[in-house]
């Protein structure tokens, strides 16, 4: 039967998609570990996989979207669980998101219906997506527009953010200082990494979207302190990074900025290098 094998290097995945034939389909999987819907999708691929012959022309990817940025962003990955199927080099349709139904019906719809047969496949989550109001956030992962995934976790689902724990300094200490962290200019990018070295495809992909739009901004790498990395996923109750503010408030990760740049081409023009000062504004005090 086939299997979900898990791609390690991109040298390795230039190898398999090299070894396919032109009738090959590939299923690639795009998925991160702090994902709590890849678990789900995890399960829904390997379990469809196994419905497959081994000798059949299709094979399941699984490819960490982080640990391999320049392949995540050659296929335009900015949301996890994400799938790609692709024949022949060319991609014939994308799935975002954690639906069995949708995943196993594009599946077998490009398949040549050889699989008519889905035992043992999860059924579909039947959670119901909180919403969000602009300039808020829900507890957890978001919606299907503020969102990675578009699955609200149920109360038996492990915790996305760990519990916060510091031995340095309280909540309220910490909670003061990320109050002024996300303050600390107009435009603040909270990422793994530096701008110069980032250390994550998603935060790669944000820093030059700002740098493209002459975007001038702060940046945090939370991978140098972890009680901001912790403690922001409770204060600002989003799970995931990289994070963006602008004035103190957040936007989200990459999907929501562009998504908000789809919709407002010129959301980043106040922010832009050329903008004009607008007039001075009271300074907070601590």
């Amino acid at each position: 039967m086939a299997t979900l094998n898990e791609i390690q290097t991109e040298e390795s995945f230039d190898q398999t998609i090299k070894n396919g034939t032109s009738s090959t389909l590939f299923v690639l999987y795009f998925h991160t570990p702090w994902a709590a819907p890849c678990t789900q999708m995890n399960t829904i691929l390997t379990a469809l996989a196994s419905t497959y012959p081994a000798n059949a022309p299709i094979q399941f990817l699984s490819i960490n979207a982080e640990e391999l940025p320049d392949i995540s962003e050659a296929y335009d990955v900015t949301a996890v669980p994400f799938l790609v199927l692709q024949r022949d080099g060319k991609t014939l349709e994308t799935v975002s998101g954690s639906d069995a139904t949708k995943v196993r019906n594009t599946v077998e719809k490009y398949a040549g219906g050889q699989n008519k047969s889905a035992n043992g496949i999860p059924p579909a989550l039947q959670a119901t997506p909180q919403q969000q109001t602009n300039g808020s956030t829900d507890n957890g992962a978001p919606t299907t527009t503020k969102d990675l995934s578009g699955y609200a976790p149920k109360p038996s689902d492990p915790q996305t953010a760990p519990a916060f724990s510091s031995t340095q300094e309280s909540q309220e200490e910490l909670n003061e200082r990320l109050g002024k962290l996300v303050k600390a200019a107009p435009v603040m990018l909270f990422m793994k990494g530096t701008p110069s070295a980032p250390q994550c495809g998603f935060s790669r992909q944000l820093v030059s979207i700002l740098r493209e739009n002459q975007v001038k901004y702060g940046f945090f790498n939370i991978l140098a302190d972890n009680d901001v990395r912790e403690g922001l996923k409770a204060f600002s109750d989003w799970p995931t990074f990289p994070q963006l503010y602008t004035n103190g408030e957040l936007i989200g990760g990459l999907d929501i900025v562009r998504e908000e740049m789809s919709a407002d081409p010129d959301f980043f023009k106040p922010f832009s290098a050329g903008a004009k000062p607008e007039a001075e504004a009271p300074t907070a005090t601590a």
